[in-house]
């Protein structure tokens, strides 16, 4: 069996009815304090985070789906992917206004986690990666492998966005309503559009067998990351100085783990979300089946920052 397909299966189209509908909205953060989850500051960091990985990612991922739009051949997956790129444009907005609004302005350095992750996405996965021209014979092939990539990366987000959509721990504990609105919005719409980039994928030539090496490819590297960008804006905090903080270090991979057997609702456990991906890795798997596009809308419907957005445009 080939790891790729050579041609486009054009028979593979849209796996879902519904339109994906971009929301254009708009987060305040001058009262959200540092640790947004009060007396946590370490699931506060590990989730503030996420403002840091997700916008270079989220906007390349526009650029390779602009890049791969014509060869689009199914009008349905075509408007999917259209509304994906405006909503994943979106997040990395809203990510990046944290970024810039809320954690630069309360004198957390954040820079250097940025520039690895454009190094990533703007160096390493570009159309040109480090800069060596891919040659025409398999242009294909490299735009094939990173389309794998985004599709098992949003088989992750679906499944993050699935526990922090359920998840009413951090609300009971007192978390600020924006950051709270931020990670639930986001949520709710990587639920709304989880079937888009498998169906990308697949469209366009993407096998079987080759989702069990970017499964690992992306495990190692979203843990990675996550823990490394975490532990950097953590060991600038006093509280964390004795520590300081390594992704080399034991101790950052022990706390998550540890509060997170505490109570799952408090933070993912780091081996269920590796366990997450063993239905990816299934013959059979939908990512339609992996959660509830209803629960998403009826979040969406109230989020404050939605709404805010609806008025606007009224």
């Amino acid at each position: 069996m080939k790891l790729f397909s050579r041609f486009k299966n054009s028979t593979i189209g849209s796996s879902i009815r519904y339109s994906i509908k971009p929301r254009k909205v708009k987060f305040e953060w001058q009262d959200t304090p540092v640790d947004w989850i009060p007396e946590q500051p370490f699931i506060s960091y590990f989730i503030n985070e996420i403002n840091m990985i997700l916008p270079a990612g989220e906007f390349w991922f526009c650029r390779l789906y602009n890049k791969v739009l014509p060869q689009i051949q199914d009008p349905k997956l075509k408007e999917d992917v259209q509304a994906f790129i405006r909503q994943e444009a979106m997040h990395a907005q809203a990510h990046n206004s944290a970024n810039k609004e809320y954690l630069t302005v309360r004198n957390i350095n954040i820079q250097r986690n940025l520039n690895v992750m454009d190094f990533l996405f703007g160096e390493l996965l570009a159309d040109a990666p480090l800069g060596l021209k891919v040659p025409k014979t398999l242009e294909h092939q490299w735009d094939l492998f990173r389309l794998g990539i985004v599709a098992t990366v949003e088989h992750m987000t679906c499944v993050l966005g699935k526990y922090v959509l359920y998840n009413n721990e951090w609300e009971k504990l007192g978390a600020d309503a924006s950051m709270l609105d931020l990670v639930k919005w986001h949520g709710a719409e990587e639920i709304e559009h989880r079937t888009v980039a498998f169906d990308l994928y697949r469209h366009l030539g993407g096998g079987y067998i080759a989702r069990y090496y970017l499964s690992v490819v992306v495990i190692v590297a979203v843990l990675g990351l996550w823990v490394d960008g975490s532990a950097h804006i953590m060991k600038q905090d006093p509280r964390f100085k004795s520590i300081r903080p390594a992704v080399y270090k034991p101790w950052v991979w022990r706390e998550w783990y540890r509060i997170s057997q505490k109570d799952h609702n408090l933070m993912p456990n780091p081996f269920w979300l590796i366990s997450q991906q063993l239905g990816y890795l299934m013959p059979w798997y939908d990512p339609l089946h992996e959660a509830k596009t209803e629960d998403a809308i009826t979040y969406l419907e109230r989020s404050p920052a939605a709404k805010r957005a609806i008025l606007k445009v009224a």
